[in-house]
């Protein structure tokens, strides 16, 4: 296999798009790897990390690095798609003027003079700057870049505050507002239930399943992972909560997060108590009893949960936190089909939310298990790329997509861990999920069939069962057609559940003390 890099001069884009770029290209006959990235620093490490360039090139931020590993013969048409991808332009296609794009806030600005919201996605060192400019102009701000430091996200913060705005972000991935989903987002029916959320699967897990329950959204407000730590003081979440609470449309909100720093938990409760609106909190993993109580809050132990509650408080209905159900006799039925040797779990998660919730609810259940969203309870795994016995691994973290776009794009790192995992004669049951919405994968079920089939084949001529156990995060009005996946996944084997924690409810019952 050969190595080609070619620079980009001036042509820059933002991370989504490049992301999918790099999907395209991989799938080039010929091409193993490719990675299509802006040419910052924190680029050029990843790049030379993940083995696609063995020296830093002689670029500039603003320059778009197009990293390829295959065949030589390859390269040449692999560029050429490359650029015609880029140099495409919207329009009619009659052969008449074409407007050029907007290639500054000001000039967007003079072409949408009525506009209050920015969504920047441009490398870290210059997201700030943008930003400030954004909230200066009029503008609240959605921040998908991340690489923004500590003392940046908390300047910007005050900043809106003080301005009466709102920053989302930094590397905030979800949200949804009056309708129209943004980044990695669901097509959710509007309606009376308001979310903030620090999280992204989350956020969506929620809001797709509030959808699903027959009530709408009426705005999914991110704020980015990094808000409720104590240096930043969750301002966006408590500008969110000030949102909601002025919000008519809004009549339940619902807060979504790992737990926050103490003092910062009391603030965002207490202003969530201010709204005098019902709301449902869950912070996965927090206790309930250590945090305030009041008839307005309401704690929920797990995303399905928190979706059920906000429902109920907003027909009406009696409140409950309900612990995930799934179908006993299945799981039983899945146990008496597994050979003695067969007694692991392995979790091949795209969503880090949903990664995390699994091993909150696994922790206690299967000895010795390993996550790559660790808690005090389950440790790391030494090495992400070789684990066994017990495994959760979020391939959406860091490690694995340098130089690689997410897995919510292209899945084909995660088909080569399903295949590793089918190949362990230990391995009883496979959890994951598949994530719908803008920004994913335009097919799952097209991306996932081979391989889904192929591990069957191993399992079957091995004279083992393998149970592949999955929850489908989408919502009917998605792109990729939630019927038509749940549907072809089932066909493949899959054991679907309704949500993220009914799967691992599941997967436990049918591995748990094995």
């Amino acid at each position: 296999m050969s190595l080609h890099l070619a620079i980009l001069r001036n042509q820059y884009r933002d991370s989504v798009a490049l992301m999918q770029l790099s999907a395209a290209l991989a799938k080039l006959e010929g091409i193993r790897q490719a990675s299509a990235v802006m040419a910052t620093p924190a680029n050029l490490a990843l790049l030379e990390r993940a083995g696609l360039i063995n020296d830093a090139p002689e670029a500039a931020p603003n320059d778009l690095l197009i990293a390829l590993e295959g065949d030589e013969a390859a390269f040449a048409g692999a560029l050429d798609a490359a650029r015609q991808a880029l140099e495409a332009k919207g329009g009619d296609g009659d052969g008449g003027p074409q407007r050029l794009p907007a290639n500054s806030l000001t000039m967007a600005l003079e072409r949408q003079p009525d506009s209050n919201l920015a969504l920047i996605s441009v490398p870290g060192q210059y997201a700030s700057a943008e930003a400030e400019k954004a909230l200066r102009a009029g503008l609240n701000v959605m921040l998908f870049s991340d690489n923004v430091s500590g003392e940046d996200e908390r300047r910007l913060k005050e900043l809106a505050t003080e301005l009466g705005r709102i920053v989302m972000g930094p590397d905030c991935g979800t949200a949804i507002i009056h309708g129209v989903p943004l980044a990695f987002a669901n097509v959710c029916r509007p309606g009376r239930i308001g979310c903030v959320g620090a999280s992204g699967t989350g956020l969506q897990q929620v809001t797709v399943l509030v959808d699903r329950l027959g009530e709408g959204v009426s705005q999914a407000i991110g704020t980015g992972g990094h808000d409720l730590a104590e240096a930043i003081g969750g301002l966006s979440m408590l500008a969110g909560i000030r949102a909601l609470g002025e919000d008519d449309a809004t009549e339940v909100i619902v807060l979504v997060s790992k737990p926050p720093a103490e003092a910062v938990a009391r603030k965002v409760l207490d202003a969530a108590i201010a709204t005098g609106k019902p709301v449902v909190v869950n912070f996965l993993g927090a206790d309930p009893a250590r945090l305030p109580q009041h008839p307005h809050l309401h704690y929920a132990s797990t995303l399905q949960s928190a979706a059920q509650m906000a429902v109920a408080m907003a027909r009406g209905a009696a409140v409950t936190d309900c612990a995930p159900v799934f179908d006993a006799e299945t799981a039983r039925g899945a146990r008496g089909l597994l050979a003695p040797e067969q007694r692991t779990l392995r979790g091949l998660y795209s969503g880090g939310t949903f990664c995390y919730e699994a091993t909150l609810m696994l922790g206690g259940a299967l000895p010795g298990l390993r996550s790559n969203t660790p808690t005090k309870a389950v440790p790391a795994p030494d090495d992400v790329w070789q684990v066994g016995g017990h495994c959760l691994i979020d391939l959406g973290d860091d490690e694995f997509t340098r130089g690689r776009p997410h897995p919510m794009i292209d899945h084909r790192l995660r088909n080569e861990r399903f295949v590793a995992a089918a190949a362990d004669p230990s391995v009883a049951v496979i959890l994951f999920d598949i994530v719908l919405g803008y920004g994913a994968h335009e097919d799952p079920l097209a991306a996932m069939r081979d391989t889904l089939l192929e591990v069957r084949a191993m399992a079957r001529e091995a004279g083992r069962a393998l149970h592949l156990v999955a929850t489908v995060c989408g919502t009917d009005a998605d792109p990729q057609g939630y019927a038509r996946q749940c549907e072809g996944f089932a066909e493949l084997g899959v054991m679907l559940t309704a949500s993220n924690a009914e799967a691992v409810a599941l997967a436990r019952a049918i591995v748990a003390d094995l």
